[in-house]
């Protein structure tokens, strides 16, 4: 790391950038939560290291800076968004916030979404229902870098699945995890220290096995969760597949090979199927299933009960999803952000482009 910024003037900095792309107010305030909740939470993969290659897409026109975002289908528990090329950080919320919505009036909300692009963190989203004492879900396909169980072929992307559950004295439980060994952007902050990536992580063109972290830029993949099938590739394979079909077949949006890619320097599939990146989320109202009050406290019997489970040996204790990103971000909060030498200089270019000073 080559230095530690304070929340707020990262915040004040991103925020610049994008009112600079042309996003109103309430838009780039939103996105600069989302973004920057990933840096909080220790989830530097998808925080501001993302900041220029969403400047990119946008100098692309891939991200539309004020889009219309809107309903285009819906039932009372169900809905279809059309992000309108917005930048996802943006587009997942409001999907959100309509899932919310119809959970409070009929019990639960799904809602799936097209023609988005990337949304960041999955758990923000997902914990946007915790507010509302709601089980709130969020999943969304990706970039093809993953490679299925047995193929060398790009196929899936990471596709994240997002969790959060709400309890009563204990905090939440918050799950948060690609459907890949790794997210790809650990394999990036891989290649800033310039060290190797751990076994079952990448394949490198022909399909073997490889630590090398640069793999992906010499033809290779990512493996889904297990690395391979003796560890139970086939598994993360299908439920990177789940992710794929719920938030792009089931919207109208490009699905499996077909999801733009990230990099904008990256040519768009040709014929694709669909509109855009697609997101899956949902709501559900604990007491639609039984007294909201109850269940937390089951929620706190279920929790403690884990914490307390015998550690293994080496191990100090047993954690639950979402312990080490609460204690980061109570960590950030308090003491900055640190961010790689090749990030500074990143968000320094962007600064430079937009004409606006990076805090130092």
């Amino acid at each position: 790391m080559s230095q530690t910024l304070a929340y707020d003037n990262l915040f004040n900095f991103v925020l610049q950038v994008f009112l600079q792309m042309g996003c109103n107010t309430e838009h780039a305030t939103l996105a600069t939560q989302v973004l920057l909740s990933a840096d909080l939470r220790g989830v530097d993969s998808h925080g501001v290291a993302r900041l220029s290659g969403y400047v990119r897409l946008w100098e692309a026109k891939r991200i539309n800076a004020k889009p219309n975002l809107k309903v285009v289908y819906e039932t009372p528990s169900t809905a279809v968004v059309d992000g309108d090329a917005g930048l996802g950080l943006v587009v997942a919320p409001f999907a959100m916030q309509v899932a919310i919505e119809k959970a409070k009036k009929v019990g639960t909300g799904w809602v799936s979404v097209k023609n988005s692009n990337h949304f960041g963190i999955a758990g923000f989203h997902a914990m946007m229902a915790l507010d509302h004492n709601m089980i709130g879900m969020a999943m969304t396909n990706a970039s093809a870098l993953v490679a299925p169980t047995f193929s060398i072929e790009r196929m899936l992307g990471t596709n994240p699945i997002a969790v959060a559950i709400p309890a009563n004295n204990e905090p939440a439980f918050v799950a948060d995890f690609a459907t890949t060994t790794a997210s790809n952007g650990k394999l990036e902050i891989l290649q800033r220290k310039d060290q190797e990536a751990p076994e079952g992580w990448v394949q490198d063109a022909n399909g073997q096995a490889t630590t090398n972290a640069s793999a992906l830029k010499e033809g290779g993949a990512m493996l889904p969760l297990g690395g391979d099938r003796e560890h139970g590739s086939h598994k993360g394979y299908a439920l990177g597949s789940i992710v794929d079909i719920f938030s792009a077949v089931l919207s109208g949006a490009s699905y499996g090979p077909w999801a733009p890619p990230f990099p904008a320097y990256v040519p768009m599939p040709q014929n694709m199927p669909g509109e855009g990146l697609g997101h899956f989320l949902g709501a559900m109202r604990v007491d639609a299933f039984r007294p909201a009050t109850e269940f937390t406290d089951h929620m706190d019997n279920w929790i403690r009960r884990f914490k307390t489970a015998k550690p293994a040996p080496g191990h100090e204790k047993v954690l639950i999803p979402g312990d080490p990103e609460r204690e980061m971000e109570t960590t950030r909060r308090k003491e900055g952000i640190p961010l790689f030498e090749s990030v500074v200089a990143d968000l320094i270019g962007v600064g430079e482009k937009m004409g606006i000073s990076f805090p130092h």
